[in-house]
């Protein structure tokens, strides 16, 4: 009768856990281990939730429009001799151009590292919540195997 109860909880655990195997070694009930293993999923995903960072495109185009708008000034000091031939207006229209370009690529590279980022944070957080949830039921006399 116990090793078809123990067959039976580490069964309904496996579908709970991600095709883990859960198997109470202190003579767990089945209600009793659903319970553990319901408690360990929630402070597992409790415990290793984070905010993902916001703005990567807002600062990448901040750092490309400043990016372009020095590089844009060194150029012009490398060659004052065809640069002062130009009306100070049409000075500051190419420089307005070329930091609005570097401002785009700025927000797309920015965005790409953003998303980058929180792709690697998911993985994390998953790695984080799966050693918290065996973490968890280890200690509460379960022998989790995957």
């Amino acid at each position: 009768m116990f090793r078809h109860s123990l067959f039976i909880a580490a069964c309904l655990c496996a579908t709970q856990a991600s095709a883990e195997s859960v198997v109470p070694l202190k003579g767990q009930t089945s209600q009793q281990t659903q319970i553990d293993i319901n408690d360990c999923h929630s402070i597992a995903s409790t415990s290793t939730t984070s905010t993902p960072q916001a703005g990567g495109r807002l600062k990448g185009a901040a750092v490309g429009a400043a990016a372009g708008a020095t590089a844009t000034e060194v150029r012009g000091r490398q060659h004052d001799e065809f640069y002062e031939a130009v009306d100070d207006d049409r000075k500051q229209d190419y420089r307005q151009n070329r930091a609005k370009d570097t401002a785009a690529a700025g927000a797309v590279v920015g965005g790409a590292r953003q998303r980058q980022d929180r792709r690697e944070q998911r993985r994390t957080d998953a790695s984080a919540s799966s050693s918290a949830y065996t973490g968890c039921l280890q200690g509460r006399g379960y022998q989790v195997t995957p």
